[in-house]
Order: structure tokens, then sequence, then C-alpha cells
């Protein structure tokens, strides 16, 4: 995960509603799009794929980790929207040096995401869609109480994001917090990554606090053991589609441990991006993860 904590900006850096825009963050071209706002765009990634018809006749300007710069400079766009986690520091600052607005966007809460919607909202001066961001709002609200009258209820949850290493995330990351809001308990919310990679797997001694090969290294994303798995004992495992594309096939990695969610059933295959889109997505992802943890 890319280390741009010193270029991330709460508001966008720009003095007019931006009319050229460039995206290299999926959930926001498909947000933009949700708020009306889908005509501003120029060019995005190779990854944004919603709205499947919106999206169709647009340029394509590389991933997000290789977007072709030139290109996007090229275009003389308004504004770029980048995010700090999907999107390189050396890109963002090369767009900035040929004095591109680039607006780093980086939601690590569901309330972080919504504010971001308002701000765009704002920025782009399109107040059609205000309602569609206050249902968003009043449906988190809602959603969230719901899980403070049962919050004697502990669902602990347990949600790999990749396989080989298995990885998932702690409580510094933004589907921590959706899982929060939705009911359920991230079993790692306190597990740091920790370096060398082999100390994460318990293979090696870890780097002290002060040793300069851990220095700006993101530690919210720790590799673990299925060891560590069981003794957490999730009540739920969520297997999502994407960054790893979990399937059928491998719920039985987990199906045969002997943890609450294998007795009990309740190993689930979700859709990835409802997980790790923030943006206008969360709508679906509040009406769809309260239920599994119910």
């Amino acid at each position: 995960m890319s280390d741009q904590t010193h270029i991330y900006t709460m508001d966008a850096p720009v003095s007019h509603p931006p009319k050229r825009v460039v995206s290299l963050v999926p959930s926001v071209t498909e947000s933009l799009f949700d708020l009306s706002l889908g005509d501003r765009l120029i060019a995005i990634t190779d990854y944004c794929i919603h709205p499947v018809a919106g999206v169709a006749g647009l340029p394509r300007i590389g991933g997000t980790k290789n977007p072709d710069v030139a290109r996007i400079i090229a275009l003389k766009p308004d504004l770029v929207i980048a995010n700090q986690e999907e999107n390189r520091k050396e890109d963002v600052m090369a767009l900035q040096a040929a004095r591109i607005p680039v607006w780093v966007t980086f939601p690590k809460t569901v309330s972080d995401a919504i504010n971001l919607l308002w701000n765009i909202m704002h920025v782009f001066d399109e107040p059609v869609m205000v309602p569609r961001i206050r249902l968003i709002e009043q449906t988190m609200d809602w959603v969230q109480g719901i899980t403070k009258a049962h919050e004697e209820i502990v669902v602990r949850v347990f949600a790999p994001i990749w396989l080989d290493p298995l990885m998932t995330f702690n409580a510094d990351t933004y589907i921590h917090d959706l899982l929060r809001v939705c009911g359920g308990t991230n079993v790692f919310a306190e597990r740091d990554r920790v370096y060398p990679l082999k100390a994460d797997l318990g293979q090696a001694a870890p780097y002290a606090a002060d040793d300069p090969r851990a220095e700006g290294r993101d530690t919210r994303y720790p590799r673990v053991m299925m060891d560590e798995v069981i003794q957490a004992q999730p009540d739920v495992i969520l297997l999502p589609s994407e960054p790893f594309e979990f399937n059928e096939s491998h719920i039985s990695l987990f199906a045969n441990l002997d943890i609450p969610a294998a007795h009990k059933n309740r190993i689930h295959l979700v859709d990835g991006s409802l997980l790790t889109w923030h943006g206008t997505r969360l709508a679906y992802a509040l009406n769809t993860f309260p239920t599994l943890f119910s």
C-alpha cells in the first residue's frame, strides 16, 4: 500500500467546479455517475467498471498503479481524483509537478466515505443528488442504531483479502469500520503487520520499532496463519470476490476448521466491491452485511 499521508487532502484543490475530470479511483468513478456527474469524466482507469453503460465509451489511461501520466497531462484535466491507498505517490507528484490539480482522497471510516460524497457535491456544485446521499446517511444511522441496540451480541468476523499468503485488515481501515457499523467485530482489529514479512508468519523476529527498515511501512494489512484464524474463533467468515477472487472451491479451506463459522455454516462468498469500494456503493453494503451478522 502506498505511503502518501503527506499529500492527502480533505478538500479538492480547485476554486471552480471542475468540468474535465480524470478518475483514478473505481469507486469514485461509479459515484460520479450515481451523482449525475459522469459527464464531467474525460478518462478513467482500466479498473473502473461501474456503471457498465456509463464507462463503456470513456478513454482508459491504464491501471490504478500504472496510469499513463503523460497522457493524463495531455488531456489537460481540471482535476484528477486519486486515492492514497490505491494510487502511487510518484504518479500523484508527477501530475502535481505538471500543475494538474490532484485531489487525493482517503476515507478510512464509513462516515469519511459519506463526507467525501458530500464534498464531491459541494466541489462540483451539483445538488441534484443530495437526497440520495442523505438516504445513504440515514441508512447508516439506522443500521448503527440497530447495532447499538444489540451491542451485547458480539458477532466475530474474519474476512481475508488474499489467500497465499492469507491476509486481512486491522482497525485502521475502511473495511473494519464498515463491518463495525453493520454489527460485526473484526477478529483481527488489533493485529498489526510486522516486518520482515516472515515475522508476520511467526518465522522470524520482527524489526524493532526504531529500526529504519520498518519506518513508514503500512501495518494495516497483516498476513495471518490458519492457526491464528482458529484461535480467533470467528462466528462468520466473508470470502470476497476481490482483491483476491475467492470462490466455491475455497470454502472448504475454512469449513474444515474447528471454528463457529464452520460449525454453523456461516461462511459466505460476497461481492468484494461491497467491502472495499467506498462511495455510493456503500448503500448496497449497508443493506447486505447486517443480515449476514444477525
